[in-house]
């Protein structure tokens, strides 16, 4: 389709007249950025044309240079709410005194197009979604350039109606005409729609079959009765119900089996959400923009939200309606619903329609579905605010498929991740794209979803592998994957120097730097699990320059589940066979035959690998502390921990050592165990007991760092892995660096656990192949 340019003696070249050619690169397509650079031309008085192309959007104006340079400014301040632009190229050229200005077809890709995630719903549909004057009325797929449905739907490129799953709704007349028209601002917007011609919402019981009535109005008279709604959103599908019906939230936990792990919440505005919940000025500008992600938040004391919203824990993770159908069930009725993953522990998020009915028929009282098909699943994304800026728990809709511009051109290379937290990376040049979450990879149907979404996000980007990167450990059903690829040359990456390589790609980093990279589990090369590394290396090598002092794991991956194992561990080390001699009240609670079985596990090594790892450091003195013996979902004992060690301003710290192995280190916690034990016993208060540790914690950090500075003269540190999603420990750590000298590179742009690990392993295995060719 060409618009007609429209010539006037505004937009006719005069002399002194110039001509420029500006190239846009970003996501700038299927946006709304072409209709933007037609009105901001016509507001400039400038000729000329725009286009989609292989290269970004491409723009030729003509007209009075300072009106050009006013345009040119334009382009980057005032763009498109979800455009995001990554660079814009200038030249002159020769004026053709061309009349008006005119929007072009668009070129075929050929894999530099970008394409747009999913939006929130922009303030003019909002307004006409609850105009009862307007013809979308409580239309529930209202949308237009500025918002709504991109990556879940698109099915293929060049991104256009036909490819995506709003295909199958022919536009009716007056949609049309809005969709052809430059002027309007839904001119191109692909899945715009209205009651006449769009997708339509029904509500359905457990057999599928319809039920009587309007369908939100009935939703919501179900969400008030304390029923359980399974709703159709952008990327999947969430169980809702109200969030201060306490049975209808433990009703909830009952049928999903999710004992303990917070549920999120959506609350229809920032007033809703001031009820329960602190939220400052940075966390409201994340909760409002066109992204929508869940925001961790600090609890009120005094909130109406069911206790087991979120039990054991001082955050609730909290969003705001970013579709138009949240908003219709969420008005003027709820102060919040829980919006939890339509899943069952383990498997991915449901999305397709006979797919939810059947694997949430346990769960849900009713189904809210609709007929516009979604194409790619994605999660909802996860942040929470440190230090003023926002760091990713779980990178996914609103922000996946944009780019991570590395510092180093790669080959074009498929990373699968590891296995908790799965993720993939697509890397061609100087750009990453990392998926959605895809969840943890311990099943058949979470594998199908890895293998689902890397063919998709190869089709959308056209970026055909050359190499596949994985992770070490050969159990891995990620790691299967990559052996099972046919033709694809395979690089097996160390997990804990992925993360090492993760911080350094997203900060621009080259060279050689200290990685402090602490999580629960990861393959070391000595076949032991790591997960309490310094690192000294960069992308091309690495040697382990410290580590935590190795303990028993007893009972292998039941001790990451029954915590008060690794807590044995850590007392065994400390006092040997005296350990069940100490003054701890829940050890009286093993019986004699478990005690003897247990010093046998420990003292001989049976079933008991050993583990350098921080997060079962950090279960171990949870466990210690009495907070749990075991624990529900992954880092739990460590967030209680950390919340537990924030209501208490202790500055002491523990004692520890850093005995010399080998041209490395050991942090021996040895004496820390024996001091900690002795408090617990003098009656000191836990919370200044657990505000010790993570000091300690950061010391032995600091000290690490210092000790590999004296010896390497390396003085730029990341720091990379879960155990950094511990806001309070980061910081301590943070401060103590920085304070001594060093130059400190955390994540902000991927997460800091396995969620990031993708680009690391991407990093690594493409500057490896480039250096052997």
């Amino acid at each position: 389709m060409r618009a007609r340019p429209v010539p006037s003696p505004d937009t006719i070249c005069r002399p002194g007249a110039a001509r420029w050619r500006i190239t846009v690169e970003g996501i700038v397509q299927g946006v709304g950025f072409r209709p933007f650079v037609f009105r901001l031309a016509t507001d400039w008085r400038l000729a000329g044309w725009v286009k989609n192309t292989t290269a970004g959007v491409v723009i030729e104006a003509e007209g009075e240079p300072a009106a050009l340079a006013g345009f040119a400014a334009a382009l980057e301040t005032q763009a498109p709410p979800l455009a995001r632009i990554a660079a814009i190229g200038r030249q002159e050229l020769v004026p053709t005194g061309e009349p008006g200005f005119a929007i072009h077809d668009s070129e075929e890709s050929s894999g530099a197009v970008r394409v747009a995630p999913d939006g929130d719903v922009c303030p003019d549909c909002l307004r006409e979604l609850f105009d009862p004057a307007d013809r979308r009325y409580r239309y529930p797929f209202i949308n237009c350039t500025n918002c709504g449905p991109r990556y879940s739907i698109i099915t293929g490129i060049p991104y256009d109606r036909p490819k995506t799953t709003m295909a199958p709704f022919p536009l009716c007349d007056r949609c049309r005409a809005e969709y052809e028209n430059p002027a309007d601002r839904r001119f191109h917007a692909q899945p715009v729609a209205c009651p006449v011609c769009g997708p339509r919402l029904r509500l359905v019981d457990r057999a599928g079959s319809e039920l009587a009535g309007d369908p939100v109005a009935a939703a919501v008279d179900l969400l008030a009765t304390g029923k359980i709604v399974a709703v159709k959103g952008l990327g999947g599908f969430h169980l809702a119900v109200d969030a201060t019906n306490g049975e209808a939230v433990a009703e909830l936990r009952r049928r999903k089996r999710r004992d303990e792990k917070p549920f999120a919440v959506m609350a229809p505005g920032l007033a809703e959400v001031a009820r329960f919940a602190w939220c400052d000025a940075l966390e409201s500008r994340l909760l409002t923009g066109p992204e929508h992600p869940i925001v961790l938040l600090r609890k009120r004391a005094d909130n109406p939200l069911a206790p087991l919203v979120a039990p054991t824990n001082g955050y609730i993770g909290t969003m705001l309606p970013y579709t138009p159908l949240h908003h219709l069930l969420l008005r003027e009725r709820f102060t919040a619903l829980v919006m939890t993953s339509g899943n069952l522990a383990d498997e991915p998020i449901a999305y397709r329609d006979d797919e939810a009915r059947q694997r949430l028929a346990g769960i849900a009282d009713a189904f809210l579905v609709h007929d516009r098909e979604i194409h790619t699943r994605t999660d909802d994304s996860v942040i929470r605010v440190f230090r003023g800026n926002p760091l990713f728990l779980r990178r996914s809709r609103g922000y996946v498929p944009r780019e991570v511009r590395l510092p180093i051109a790669l080959p074009k290379v498929l990373a699968v991740g590891a296995e908790l937290k799965g993720t993939i990376c697509l890397a061609a040049g100087e750009r990453a794209y990392l998926s959605q979450h895809i969840g943890d990879l311990k099943n058949a149907a979470t594998l199908r979803s890895l293998a689902e979404t890397a063919g998709q996000l190869q089709t959308l980007l056209e970026i055909v592998p050359e190499l596949v990167a994985h992770d070490r450990h050969p159990d891995y059903l990620s790691t299967t994957y990559a052996e099972e690829m046919p033709g694809l040359p395979r690089v097996a990456v160390q997990h804990h120097h992925a993360h090492l390589a993760s911080c350094m790609a997203e900060n621009g980093l080259d060279g050689e730097v200290i990685g402090v990279i602490f999580d629960g589990t990861g393959l070391g090369d000595d076949g032991t699990v790591w997960g309490g590394e310094f690192l000294l290396g960069g992308y091309a090598s690495y040697r382990r320059a410290g580590y935590f002092r190795p303990v028993p794991l007893p009972g292998g991956d039941a001790a990451v589940r029954e915590i008060f194992r690794m807590a044995l561990a850590y007392l065994f080390d400390a006092f040997g066979e005296e350990c069940f001699a100490q003054p701890l009240p829940w050890l009286a609670e093993i019986a004699a035959a478990e005690r003897k079985l247990y010093l046998q596990m420990l003292a001989r090594r049976i079933n008991s690998p050993l583990t350098s790892s921080c997060g079962r450091l950090f279960d171990a003195v949870a466990a210690l502390l009495g907070l749990r013996r075991q624990v529900s979902y992954e880092g739990q004992a460590a967030i209680e921990l950390e919340a537990l060690a924030e209501e208490s301003s202790a500055e002491g710290t523990y004692p520890f050592s850093l005995t010399s192995r080998d041209g490395s280190f050991a942090i021996d916690f040895r004496l820390a165990t024996r001091a900690l034990v002795a408090d617990l016993a003098s009656g000191e208060l836990p919370a200044a007991l657990a505000r010790a540790f993570h000091n300690t914690v950061a010391a032995a950090v600091a000290e690490g760092c210092g000790r590999i500075r004296e010896r390497d003269r390396v003085d730029r540190v990341v720091l990379s892995g879960g155990v950094f999603q511990n806001k309070l420990l980061t910081e301590m750590v943070l401060q103590l660096l920085e304070r001594d000298g060093f130059t400190v590179f955390t994540h902000r742009l991927v997460p800091p656990n396995d969620g990031g690990l993708a680009l690391g392993q991407a990093m690594i295995a493409g500057l490896r192949v480039t250096e052997k060719e």
